[in-house]
């Protein structure tokens, strides 16, 4: 109970950890880039409206200065005032704009559509700087007197070249500072809906996508821990349902590996065995024997030397399989004459085949073959043991036949015997590592692997497959240049 109460504790702290880091590295830029266009928008929606309402005020500016210019100011001030008090009472944008005359020495009101600021100094930038640089400002901030946000545009009344006063428009930014700050509101909203709809759907796709690499990664750890050949039940149709499939594929591949490694090290622990008992028993038979008869004692011989060759042979095919798995597996090049090297290995087997009662019989295409690329105690290595196996597994057709050819590019072997053959099922493994099959016979079950990585060596290919009218057919083919 305490260790599954910890195995929920892992899975629970890992399923937290994902989503975290899910949630940082998705939801986190979107929400900055969220962030940002809620500033742009409000900056940019802010600088509309204001300068809008600016571009709007200084032509009302420009318009009522331009016509006191032309027309007032040449007849004195009477007239400049008289005409200031006109403009003001006339002013039809009253309501939302203020329009002021001001004098120019003293920066004071001296006519106002709002009576309340007649006589005031609102002392802000833009009268100052209409006044001493000639030409029209503006202001946007509070109102010194009043402590309103307000947007001011003085514009310089001019006679002669002259600053005789100053016509100021001034409008309360309150209504424009709350629909900027409505439309703000509403982008704002519009933001945080859509980063609402982002995490749920981050939380929906992490929670359709981490549980189930939990669940894998949970049943690769069984796997890991021994668990071979478990299987998880495929409910995903997208790229989780490939990865499904790969760990069950790989959990198979796992079982079937070491159940073919069992059987190897059971395999080669009886063929061991065979020849070591063999051997010992003779051994034994021939130094207790009180008589020395001749007879006995070369029969015991020639089957202790027999069953040498045999662990000889054993040996060296587990450690040029050692060589395989690890690297060391190497060739030695030279030219070699394919043609002389497969006859000398025919010439060895051609007798000892004829004890059992087995023809082998060798047709060389009546041609002479060029030397080729090749190591030749690797390739004479891949004969015998294609010859052994011939006679292993096929010697009941009491017929084995072998043949060497040119076909086009490539020098061509055929090593064919006439026994039972391979079953179907099994032809596709035959060349794997371990692989036994339903063969009775003596084997390790590795020479076929080593054959295989030696012709692919070569840039060769090494072939397996049942012949018409029975039997198996080998067949080497080896490129004439590289």
């Amino acid at each position: 109970m305490a260790e599954e109460e910890k195995n929920a504790r892992r899975k629970a702290l890992r399923l937290r950890g994902l989503r975290q880091r899910w949630i940082f590295n998705t939801v986190l830029p979107v929400l900055v880039l969220l962030i940002l266009v809620v500033v742009l928008f409000s900056v940019g929606i802010s600088n509309y409206y204001f300068n809008s309402m600016r571009d709007g005020l200084e032509k009302q500016a420009q318009a009522q200065a331009g016509a006191f210019n032309d027309y007032f100011m040449d007849n004195g001030f009477d007239s400049y005032y008289q005409k200031a008090v006109q403009a003001a009472s006339d002013y039809a944008d009253k309501d939302r704009i203020e329009l002021q005359f001001l004098y120019s020495n003293s920066g004071r009101i001296m006519v106002s559509t709002s009576g309340l600021t007649a006589g005031t100094a609102p002392g802000t930038e833009d009268i100052t700087q209409a006044i001493s640089q000639n030409k029209m400002w503006s202001f946007q901030g509070k109102d010194p007197e009043t402590g309103e946000i307000i947007m001011a545009v003085s514009h310089p009344l001019v006679s002669n070249g002259k600053v005789r006063g100053v016509l100021r428009l001034v409008t309360s930014l309150r209504l424009v500072n709350r629909q900027v700050l409505m439309a703000v509101i509403a982008i704002a909203l519009i933001a945080a809906l859509c980063m609402a709809l982002v995490i749920i759907s981050n939380l929906l796709f992490i929670n359709n996508v981490v549980e189930p690499v939990a669940v894998v990664t949970e049943a690769a750890k069984r796997i890991s821990a021994g668990s071979y050949g478990f299987q998880l039940e495929n409910k995903y149709t997208d790229e989780l349902g490939e990865l499904v499939d790969n760990i069950n594929d790989m959990s198979l591949k796992i079982s079937q590996n070491e159940k073919m490694k069992s059987e190897f090290i059971s395999s080669v622990s009886h063929e061991l065995r065979t020849p070591l008992t063999a051997i010992n028993g003779w051994g034994e038979t021939i130094l207790e024997d009180p008589t020395g008869d001749p007879v006995q004692m070369r029969r015991g011989i020639r089957i202790i030397l027999n069953e040498s060759r045999r662990l000889s042979t054993m040996v060296e095919e587990l450690l040029e399989f050692s060589k395989m798995e690890d690297g060391r597996f190497t060739l030695r090049i030279e030219q070699v004459d394919l043609q002389a090297e497969f006859e000398d290995a025919i010439f060895t087997y051609q007798q000892l085949f004829r004890q059992e009662g087995i023809r082998l019989e060798y047709d060389d295409g009546g041609e002479e073959l060029a030397p080729i690329s090749g190591d030749p105690e690797r390739l004479k290595q891949v004969f015998c043991n294609v010859l052994d196996n011939a006679a292993k597994h096929g010697g009941s057709g009491k017929r084995i036949m072998t043949s060497i050819a040119r076909e086009g590019s490539y020098q061509v072997i055929r090593i064919r015997d006439f026994g039972p053959g391979i079953p179907a099922e099994e032809l596709p493994f035959v060349k794997q590592k371990f692989y036994k099959g339903s063969s009775k016979a003596r084997g390790s079950g590795i020479g076929l692997a080593v054959c295989d990585e030696i012709i692919n060596l070569h840039n060769g290919t090494f072939t397996i497959e049942n012949a018409d009218g029975g039997g198996t057919e080998v067949t080497i083919r080896l490129p004439e240049r590289e």
